[in-house]
């Protein structure tokens, strides 16, 4: 009895470990402990608390991004306008607070841009019958333009000769450039907390549940009463917000900004960290956790890279390598469990 109770045991204790290792997020965990080890052999201050709280502050904004477009991705929509979206709310906030804004509202309306963009892509891709990649890319362009034309093509730099409070100004720098007990960067903090809220909203609240039922079958999510459009859309509002309190943020650490540039090119960063973290175009799949992580692998990966003084030519080329592969990954995945 005893001995059958001990192979009962580990046969549990087993079944438990492969269970863990099954997870598509210990994979990529793994994944990540692998390529932090070969760096600390390969450089001499990547382990230095230094460079990983530098880490930390430069994955804070793409990280931001990618925790809503996970709430995108799994609804099996993708937005390209959130680029543009970063740029368009970010200026906005910079010109009003040069205009003597204080620092509240004028965070509000640059929020509220990015949230109301949100919800005119989510209309477009719902009752509009658009397909998401479609609307998305149309504005993209529409928002970039407004953006343009709010600025004249200038420059907007937020500093106290340009106007605006100087207390007010302080503030909005210490967003972005401040650290906590004089350590951990601002940044980092706020992603930290907003991954935090992402993971309970999508894990432990009625919208996530519906997120996924909408992802893995949208017919049966409407048979189920959920309405479908409405969750879209408010993924959509959602990734729209984070993206312009992404952009907000940049501002606030680089106090200068420009339309035609900010911004530019990083829906393509943001979808790649999603997928990296287990996410996928197929919908129905993807954690916070996951984006967490894959947001850190891309991360690691590009400092690793410049500490070790390769060109950044290559570092570009070895990311998209590394996009490939987990797009690989999450196909293959895909297919063997349909077979």
């Amino acid at each position: 009895m005893e001995q059958t109770a001990v192979h009962r045991g580990r046969y549990s204790l087993a079944r438990r470990l492969f269970a863990t290792f099954a997870v598509r997020e210990t994979g990529i965990l793994l994944a990540l402990l692998i390529i932090c080890v070969l760096l600390s052999f390969a450089t001499t201050g990547f382990l230095g608390l230094r460079n990983l709280l530098n880490i930390g502050r430069q994955i804070s904004l793409l990280g931001i991004m990618a925790t809503g477009m996970t709430f995108v991705l799994i609804t099996r929509e993708v937005d390209l306008s959130i680029g543009s979206i970063y740029a368009f709310s970010g200026l906005t906030t910079g010109i009003l607070l040069v205009k003597g804004w204080w620092l509240i509202p004028a965070l509000l309306v640059g929020l509220l841009i990015g949230g109301a963009i949100g919800l005119v892509n989510g209309f477009l891709s719902t009752y509009g019958k658009l397909p998401s990649f479609i609307a998305t890319l149309g504005m993209l362009s529409v928002v970039r333009g407004s953006a343009l034309l709010m600025t004249d093509g200038q420059p907007v730099t937020i500093n106290t000769s340009q106007g605006g409070n100087p207390n007010v100004i302080d503030q909005f720098y210490f967003l972005g450039q401040g650290h906590l007990f004089n350590i951990v960067p601002m940044l980092f903090v706020i992603f930290i907390a907003v991954a935090l809220a992402a993971w309970f909203l999508l894990s432990r609240t009625v919208f996530g549940f519906r997120v996924y039922a909408v992802g893995g079958s949208e017919k049966a999510a409407r048979l189920s009463g959920i309405q479908v459009f409405h969750t879209k859309i408010l993924a959509f509002m959602l990734m729209g917000l984070l993206s312009g309190f992404a952009g907000i943020l940049s501002l606030a650490f680089l106090p200068s900004g420009q339309a035609g540039r900010t911004g530019v090119g990083l829906e393509l960063d943001v979808i790649a960290a999603a997928i990296v973290g287990g996410a996928s175009l197929s919908g129905g799949e993807g954690t916070i956790l996951g984006t967490v992580l894959g947001v850190l692998i891309i991360g690691v990966l590009r400092n690793g890279l410049i500490l070790l003084g390769i060109s950044p030519f290559w570092q570009t080329t070895v990311i998209g390598l590394v996009i490939i592969f987990a797009v690989a990954l999450d196909k293959w995945t895909e297919n063997r469990r349909l077979k």
